[in-house]
């Protein structure tokens, strides 16, 4: 029998404790008969003041991912999200992304997984998207390398980067929309094909959507494209008006 509010699907989605921007962002792409059960992985707000700040901050993620899974896994989901951009793709790409498959697997007894790492090509290719981007995150430089080599694996050039260097885990998430404007602005050469924004904590989900007329190419919020992904796998086609084209046309 199925949920009686969640009759097309349940999804367990993790996110860092710090994250406040994961949860309404997606509530706010959810269809009727989808609902969505947020687990947190536990980590501190410490001050993130360099490349090396910021390479702990990924490793106390990933040290509480499995606790979080099992506290969402007691509500029996149908399905889980991966709230979190950084993690999925950190030291390797695809084949990280798929080490963290497999550790969810182990978790969850196969349930149907979605990560960034898979959610952003399957995008890029409903969107006909290859080639030259630029791209948009709150990360310290140290995340250059990481999201570069991703992007190349999966057919996309960076072209033109920005990078925020935002203060804390908390801070992502206060980014005013006059900086995330001022960002697109500056990756969006002429020759990039579209705006990719990594860091699932950025509130970029309205911001991308409403500057896609403006600039005539997609820009693609990482959680945008990662609960795109999540509903398109489990065969949910709704289209959402004013949540940008891939919501609305993929």
């Amino acid at each position: 029998m199925p949920d009686v509010l969640g009759w097309r699907a349940t999804f367990g989605v993790v996110t860092p404790s710090t994250n406040t921007v994961v949860q309404p962002e997606y509530d706010s792409l959810r269809p009727v008969g989808v609902t969505n059960h947020v687990a947190r992985m536990h980590i501190p707000n410490d001050p993130v003041q360099s490349d090396a700040d910021f390479d702990e901050l990924i490793r106390r993620i990933d040290a509480a991912m499995e606790g979080a899974i099992e506290r969402v896994m007691t509500a029996e989901p149908d399905h889980i999200i991966l709230g979190i951009s950084a993690e999925s793709v950190w030291n390797g790409g695809m084949e990280a992304a798929r080490a963290i498959a497999a550790r969810v697997a182990k978790l969850t007894g196969g349930l149907p997984f979605t990560q960034a790492a898979d959610a952003l090509p399957a995008a890029l290719k409903a969107l006909g998207i290859s080639g030259p981007v630029g791209l948009v995150t709150p990360y310290f430089p140290v995340a250059h390398a990481h999201l570069a080599s991703y992007l190349k694996e999966i057919g996309c050039e960076v072209v033109a980067a920005r990078h925020l260097e935002r203060r804390g885990p908390v801070d992502i998430a206060k980014t005013s929309l006059a900086d995330l404007r001022a960002a697109i602005a500056a990756v969006n050469l002429p020759e990039a094909r579209a705006i990719i924004q990594f860091g699932a904590n950025l509130p970029m989900g309205q911001l991308a959507a409403s500057a896609e007329p403006w600039l005539g190419k997609p820009v693609i919020a990482i959680n945008t494209a990662t609960y795109w992904h999540a509903l398109r796998s489990r065969g949910i086609t709704d289209r959402m008006r004013g949540c940008g084209r891939l919501m609305e046309e993929c």
